[in-house]
């Protein structure tokens, strides 16, 4: 159990990091409604244009702290408690607007990691 912990953190961290900084203008299958990028995605959403910069530098803030973890595990589970939290915000999202639920599956696989990172982690 001890290595599937910090193998988690790293996808959780590969994840975030691919998502909000390579893929932040390309258009993927998840993106709500029928936005192209991360921008159109939040407008999408009615959330105010400053709000994709704040959940941003939250997201990679949360990788970060996934990769520092591995040395300084007493940021894990802050860290993944705010990534579910976040992830429960994306899904609310996704029901607001009606996405149909294949879009949902990013953040249900975040969600589910980021509590089986906050279990699992040792205290």
């Amino acid at each position: 159990m001890s290595s599937i912990i910090p193998a988690l953190q790293l996808i959780v961290a590969i994840g975030l990091l691919n998502v909000w900084l390579l893929r932040f203008n390309t258009r993927t299958a998840y993106r709500g409604g029928n936005a192209a990028t991360m921008q159109e995605e939040f407008a999408a959403y009615g959330l105010p244009t400053g709000s994709v910069y704040v959940v941003g530098g939250l997201k990679v803030g949360v990788a970060l702290a996934m990769i520092a973890g591995l040395w300084f595990p007493v940021v894990v589970v802050p860290a993944a408690l705010l990534l579910a939290a976040l992830m429960l915000g994306a899904l609310a999202m996704h029901v607001k607007i009606r996405d149909p639920l294949q879009k949902s599956i990013p953040a249900l696989l975040m969600l589910a990691l980021a509590v089986s990172i906050a279990i699992g982690s040792p205290r």
